[in-house]
């Protein structure tokens, strides 16, 4: 197993490394003929892992170098846990004014609204009031919202709250409250930024992940696909679900059980619906979403998430997105994957 996928905002955990070594025997001296390695960080709240299959073009530490520094830099940019970052400064904005954005937040403020609509705004990255509110965001103080609260916090999200301008690079807000917080779809955009950086470089065969979003190129060690484990829901310690293998894709899950408060005997956790004002609850534990980007993946498992089981299912069936469902039933567990994820051969481990 190369990896083990938590929900997402939780770092990896990292799972057994390819036993078999591809042969070094041959290779051009100007190729850097390291079997197998692996490099771990801190990055965007949580961590990063980085592993390399058979010989690179550059040294290995060059490319983790790549990844620290792509990471560091979408983090700069889309971070609410920092002043200074160019998403927090236009959250500050006043109403009306025409914001001018970075390439990168740009790209991934194009995407979200793209998203938003095709969701029906089951994913929507101005539901930052709401997800501040609840306490988890960056003032982290975890409560329930008053009923007149969670009706004023619902004036402020929406998708139409946040205007794009393709021709500036620019946004801007409806309301000068209005903000946006990208922690659904910007750690899987690092993780794309990071490929990219590998990709340039010229590193074949990878596995990125940062925060429990993964994407991975070409093959492991064993010269097989990159074998990527979805973790059991509330299991302790952690242990894999369903095991898929992974070749030119990326894997994203959204879960309930890693971050949540308990108020009264009922859990309240992190994943907002928008349109709800108020932390899901439906009995669906996780969801995770392969595609070919992970900014797509990340958004998508959020939205199916915010879905529940019944619509989310349908919604991902009907447009061939690969989705896998585990949800609660009493206290055991059942799946259910689209036809599109089927497809790729995962296999229950659990």
């Amino acid at each position: 197993m190369d990896a083990l996928i938590s929900p997402r905002r939780r770092s990896i955990v990292t799972g057994l490394a390819s036993a078999s070594l591809l042969a070094a025997c041959g290779e051009r001296s100007s190729l850097h003929a390291a079997p197998a390695v692996e490099f771990r960080g801190p990055a965007m709240g949580s961590a990063y892992t980085l592993k390399i299959a058979g010989a690179t073009p550059v040294a290995p530490a060059a490319a983790h170098e790549a990844v620290h520094d792509a990471l560091q830099a979408i983090e700069r940019l889309m971070s609410t846990y920092r002043a200074d970052s160019e998403l927090s400064q236009l959250n500050r904005a006043p109403a009306g004014m025409s914001f001018a954005l970075s390439p990168d937040t740009y790209a991934v403020l194009a995407l979200a609204a793209q998203i938003a609509r095709d969701t029906d705004g089951a994913f929507d990255v101005t539901v930052a009031p709401l997800v501040d509110a609840w306490g988890f965001g960056p003032s982290r103080d975890r409560r329930i919202v008053a009923e007149d609260e969670r009706r004023a916090l619902l004036a402020r999200v929406g998708p139409g709250r946040l205007a794009l301008d393709p021709d500036r690079r620019a946004a801007a807000k409806a309301r000068a409250d209005v903000a946006a917080d990208l922690s659904a779809i910007a750690k899987g955009y690092g993780v794309d930024h990071a490929a990219r950086a590998l990709d340039a470089l010229g590193v074949a065969n990878y596995m990125v992940e940062a925060g429990g979003e993964v994407r991975t190129r070409g093959r492991n060690a064993d010269g097989a696909p990159w074998q990527i484990a979805i973790e059991a829901p509330d299991a302790m310690p952690q242990r894999p679900w369903v095991v898929v293998p992974l070749s030119d894709r990326s894997l994203a899950t959204s879960g309930d059980y890693r971050i949540y408060f308990e108020q009264d005997g009922r859990r309240y956790c992190h994943e907002i619906d928008p349109g709800a004002g108020r932390p899901i609850d439906h009995g669906l534990a996780s969801v995770s979403v392969i595609a070919t980007d992970c900014a797509r993946a990340d958004a998508l498992a959020t939205a199916l998430m915010v879905m529940g089981e019944t619509r989310g299912a349908a919604f991902a069936a009907e447009r061939g997105i690969a989705a896998y469902f585990i949800a609660r039933d009493g206290p055991q567990l059942r799946a259910r994957a689209t036809p599109a994820f089927a497809a790729l051969g995962g296999r229950r481990v659990a």
